[in-house]
């Protein structure tokens, strides 16, 4: 796991300007740097050490050193791909490095090779031989990958995007429209970041920039086709088939490998196939939140050692503005600091940890997919009588079966934008000094559901979540605390073998009204407890809810709604009003509360302080 920046371009001084950018990044790879200057190309690494300790040096150069690559990730299937590269007449330098893989598979099958490649990867490759940058971002989007054009046609890239900050070329503006969007998803969703012309590398994308020109083209794409005719049972078997293959391939490693572990199957069931040594588990003192003598419990009956850290209120509330620097954007997840917890300790054990993060996308694991399955009778009343109550049931106060009304009163591809839905645009409009309404979170969602259309609903929502959710959400937090602790953080579950499996799975094995996940906890089940298999999924779960009912907590987010920073984008009586009647408790509005704190704090970090 490593970090890369790099410029195309010859500027002046380019040399101190790349150095700057890779220092923006040294927690993503303490272990070491390097750097390569080409004909119109600055290519920059940091190194964290974990395949091939002493030959594994970046970046790293082919035979003529005509083409040289810049890499962050791993490359499962490197020794299966190394030996048909041998057998092709290819001579490695190294030993069993995987990113020298990328070079002579470049140069054997050229962007073919994307299609070959099991593992997590952002990779930057230049040929010299026609002065081209090809870059690509691996098939889920578990790492990941910025870029932006300067004014004068250079590219910019890198592993996160504060390192743009250093770059002379870079024009630092905030993205409003990407606010507004935000305050519905909790997160920066699609392409487009909090910072105007910086761009994400969707997943399965790759980039090419010749002569100030950039093409991007989509190389791959998950697709949900559920074959019947097989019982749960067999499902269940070629589950935990591909499980245990993807576990072991995701253990390689020259350093000690570890695995987190919360309360519910997925970690549990993915610590237990690995066999590690160590588990890393965070909780609260407060036991409705804390998860830690559940670990304690689950690794004894593995035979492991647990390393659990309660998280003190304080120190959760202190962290907040250097998480925020740490995730480029603002992220309104609360476990997600949690999060940050668990990989801080983990990092003080080993150098590289398994998470379950993708089991619910793959396998069916959210409760919302069970939504389709409950009161399935009211779908039949004609949609224009359902959006008349729904209309009406947006005035009542938020009492039981509300939201239910307002919710289906409109058909999934209207309502479903991904595991939250956070403020409506009535909502936004109330909140937002300069509310402009030009992209709406339905048109991010669309074209999702315009792809599934005619499928299952199971499938069409997690075919979303996939693309937005999930990478927005889920592996954001997951990629920038592990790094931000510099520790490798391995998903087994997001494994192409693995959604090969997952993607063929009949609906009804996957949820229905009573659960989720059916084959993935039957396949569990045939390994560890019942119990555990059956268990509700938790996830780190984090007290907030109850903090912003404490004047100690509600003062530190009443006072950056009242800041300057508020007062450019919000009218700050509705967002204290929010917060005064969340801690009177005559509304739930924690999420809400947390969404607006997290951007204004990030907003601090990085439009205020630098």
């Amino acid at each position: 796991m490593c970090g890369i920046v790099g410029f195309t371009g010859l500027r002046a001084e380019r040399e101190q300007i790349l150095k700057q950018m890779m220092d923006a990044i040294v927690h993503r790879g303490p272990d070491g740097e390097g750097s390569y200057f080409g004909e119109g190309v600055a290519l920059g690494h940091r190194r964290l050490s974990i395949l091939d300790l002493s030959g594994g040096a970046q970046p790293m150069f082919n035979e003529d050193k005509a083409i040289a690559v810049v890499f962050n990730g791993e490359i499962y299937n490197f020794m299966e791909l190394r030996q048909q590269l041998v057998q092709a007449g290819h001579v490695f330098a190294t030993d069993h490095s995987d990113t020298e893989v990328l070079l002579h598979g470049y140069e054997e099958w050229g962007e073919a090779m994307l299609q070959k490649l099991r593992g997590m990867f952002a990779f930057a490759i230049w040929d010299s031989r026609d002065n081209s940058l090809f870059c690509a971002r691996d098939h889920f989007g578990i790492k990941p990958f910025y870029y932006y054009q300067t004014s004068e046609d250079e590219l910019l890239f890198g592993s996160e995007i504060k390192s743009f900050l250093h770059h002379p070329g870079f024009e630092k503006e905030m993205n409003e429209e990407q606010l507004e969007l935000y305050l519905t998803y909790q997160y920066s969703p699609g392409e487009n970041t909090f910072f105007k012309g910086v761009k994400k590398l969707l997943p399965a994308h790759s980039l090419r920039c010749k002569d100030g020109q950039i093409t991007v083209t989509r190389y791959w794409e998950p697709k949900f086709e559920p074959q019947q005719g097989d019982s749960l049972s067999d499902w269940e078997k070629r589950i935990e088939e591909v499980m245990k293959n993807s576990v072991a391939a995701h253990k390689i490693s020259d350093v000690e490998v570890g695995s987190f572990l919360s309360s519910g199957v997925d970690s549990s069931y993915m610590a237990y196939l690995a066999h590690v040594d160590k588990t890393f588990t965070v909780g609260f003192a407060n036991k409705q939140y804390d998860e830690t003598e559940y670990a304690a419990k689950f690794s004894e009956f593995m035979g492991v050692k647990n390393y659990a850290y309660r998280i003190e209120p304080q120190e959760y509330w202190q962290n907040l503005p250097r998480i925020q620097y740490h995730m480029d954007e603002p992220l309104a997840d609360a476990a997600s600091v949690a999060l940050y917890f668990v990989n801080r300790e983990a990092a003080k054990q080993v150098k590289v940890c398994l998470s379950g993060e993708g089991a619910d996308e793959f396998f069916g694991g959210y409760n919302i997919y069970k939504e389709p399955f409950t009161v399935s009778w009211y779908d039949k009343v004609p949609l224009p009588m359902r959006r008349a109550i729904g209309a009406a049931a947006e005035h009542l106060p938020p009492v039981h079966g509300v939201n239910f009304l307002v919710r289906r009163s409109q058909p999934l591809e209207e309502r479903y934008i991904g595991n939250t839905n956070l403020m409506s645009e009535q909502q936004k409009k109330k909140l937002l000094k300069h509310y402009k309404g030009n992209v709406k979170p339905t048109d991010l969602s669309r074209p999702y559901f315009a792809k599934t259309k005619g499928q299952d609903p199971v499938s069409r929502m997690q075919y979303t979540d996939l693309h937005l959710w999930m990478v927005g959400d889920i592996l954001l937090k997951a990629d920038k605390m592990s790094m931000a602790n510099s520790l490798e953080l391995r998903v087994p579950f997001l494994d192409r073998e693995v959604f090969e499996v997952a993607r063929h799975i009949p609906a009804e094995y996957r949820a229905d009204a009573q659960s989720t996940k059916k084959a993935m906890r039957g396949a569990a089940a045939r390994s560890i407890p019942e119990k555990t298999a059956e268990k509700k999924k938790l996830g780190f779960p984090v007290p907030v809810r109850a903090w912003l009912r404490e004047e100690q907590y509600a003062a530190v987010v009443r006072e950056a709604f009242t800041s300057p920073a508020a007062e450019r984008f919000f009218n700050t009586k509705e967002l204290v009003n929010m917060l005064e009647q969340h801690m009177s408790e005559k509304r739930d509005n924690w999420r809400q509360i947390w969404c607006v704190f997290m951007f204004l704090t990030w907003y601090e970090e990085y439009f205020v302080k630098r």
